[in-house]
């Protein structure tokens, strides 16, 4: 079952997939956070409430959220040619995927702030703390074990989103399991690309976990 497997051709493509993976996390988050932090600060009854930027910020994540990710890889092309020169490889596949990811994120960041007891900010507020110093030493900290768990499910899903990206170019595993695995028949590839990915799934999750319990005070 596990015959015919060119291990040369799978260990490039895992560092594709990891290497599109981390980059993507890592802008997911870096914006990510600040757009979860501006859906929630200035909605209604919050210290910058801002009802026209609320709004415009959530309509923004709505319709990037609501396109299916293989059709927003195709729409990016265009933008991906135009930032890195080229629509083919793993770093052109990094555009579309922190597109269809950071709005996602943004939402479970919103998600996660918005649980916070409103009498934690508002006692922040009479002592006197600014609205900056409220998000970094309020906010921020007493929402972050749901801030990791949130990245890890998105980083989850960035794996599953980079398997996609690769069958139109993108490189990585689920290139290597298509073109390698299923176009030429050979099951071995296709199962060993397969495994690969749910291993990388596994370890994130695991770590992800292992990191929510450590900074979970309660």
């Amino acid at each position: 079952m596990l015959t015919g497997i060119d291990w040369n051709q799978v260990s490039v493509a895992l560092g594709e997939t990891l290497y599109m993976v981390s980059i993507s996390t890592l802008f997911t988050a870096l914006l990510g956070i600040p757009l979860g932090v501006m859906l929630t600060v200035s909605d209604r009854g919050y210290f910058w409430e801002n009802m026209w930027v609320q709004r415009t910020l959530g309509t923004i994540v709505n319709i990037f959220r609501a396109v299916p990710f293989i059709v927003l890889v195709l729409f990016l092309f265009p933008v991906a040619e135009f930032l890195v020169g080229t629509t083919l490889g793993p770093t052109a596949a990094t555009v579309p995927l922190i597109a269809g990811a950071a709005p996602f994120y943004a939402r479970m960041v919103e998600t996660a702030l918005r649980e916070i007891d409103r009498g934690v900010i508002e006692a922040a507020q009479a002592m006197g703390a600014s609205r900056l110093h409220i998000i970094w030493k309020v906010l921020l900290p007493e929402a972050m074990p749901a801030i990791v768990s949130g990245l890890t499910v998105t980083c989850v899903s960035l794996i599953s989103f980079s398997a996609m990206a690769g069958i139109v170019g993108g490189g990585g595993l689920g290139d290597a399991a298509f073109r390698y695995g299923f176009q030429s028949f050979n099951d071995g590839m296709l199962y060993i690309c397969g495994l690969l990915l749910v291993v990388m799934v596994q370890i994130i999750q695991m770590v992800g976990d292992w990191l929510v319990r450590r900074l979970d005070k309660r």
